[in-house]
């Protein structure tokens, strides 16, 4: 896969992201009527049903990183070449903006205002350090044990961790610094953002390290950017063998 391509493919995907958590937390607070645990709820199965689809569709081209901590992670792991992390994180962020701008002008609002909503303190910054060291843990521990559940674990994580973290899992710095620029449900104060993405940093950091050590590496060629196994979207066997009339439907050699 070209160079561009996965440029283009982070950039894209991550820019959809970030239209599914801002859309979503939009239209969870006009229709839950001021009841923020609906629409916390709203906005957390969004997310994790958007992340399932877009790892899905974007993961056999770039890894589907979208999220500049796991992009560091996987250059730390050598899945990538170290001169793809820049490229790989400018266009993360530049496309969390487009991401927050498409949400915004679906729904009639500014291109861009700052957020208002207040997220500080060292319980939040915890919660962010747990939120990214179980982002990357489940990333690591799925892509080198069983790569072909890896979309689907870490939409999963994602979702659980909006309700059980103090911060509501952002464990993005690119979604965090495109968050700060939306006044709405899903936001964060730019004055906010430094805390919750030192947090993320640490999180990544020590999760690395530490499932770096429980599970061995996988072999070469394994993963795409160490997410996503390209066998998990290749014909089987045994569907190759019925297609040349070798077996029968149901059959196993």
């Amino acid at each position: 896969m070209t160079f561009a391509r996965r440029v283009v493919s982070e950039g894209l995907g991550t820019a959809f992201l970030l239209a599914v958590v801002v859309g979503s937390g939009i239209m969870a607070e006009r229709l839950a009527g001021g009841n923020v645990a609906i629409a916390l709820l709203a906005n957390a199965i969004a997310t994790g049903a958007g992340l399932v689809a877009l790892i899905l569709m974007f993961g056999t081209v770039s890894g589907a990183h979208f999220n500049p901590v796991v992009t560091l992670s996987e250059a730390w792991q050598k899945n990538m070449p170290r001169t793809e992390v820049l490229p790989y994180i400018a266009v993360q962020v530049a496309g969390a903006f487009a991401g927050v701008a498409a949400a915004h002008l679906m729904f009639g609002d500014p291109v861009f205002f700052a957020s208002e909503h207040v997220r500080s303190g060292p319980a939040q910054w915890w919660g962010e350090f747990v939120a990214t060291f179980g982002l990357i843990a489940v990333i690591i521990g799925c892509s080198r044990s069983r790569p072909s559940v890896t979309p689907f674990a870490v939409a999963a994580y994602i979702t659980a961790a909006y309700w059980f973290t103090s911060s509501t899992s952002f464990a993005n710095p690119a979604v965090t610094l495109a968050r700060s620029a939306t006044n709405t449900f899903a936001g964060i104060r730019p004055l906010d953002a430094p805390g919750f993405i030192a947090a993320q940093l640490l999180g990544a950091a020590a999760a690395t390290l530490l499932f770096c050590w429980l599970y061995p590496a996988p072999p070469a060629d394994a993963t795409v950017a160490g997410t996503v196994a390209p066998s998990d979207f290749a014909p089987s066997p045994v569907s190759e063998h019925a297609r040349a009339g070798t077996t029968r439907p149901g059959s196993y050699d």
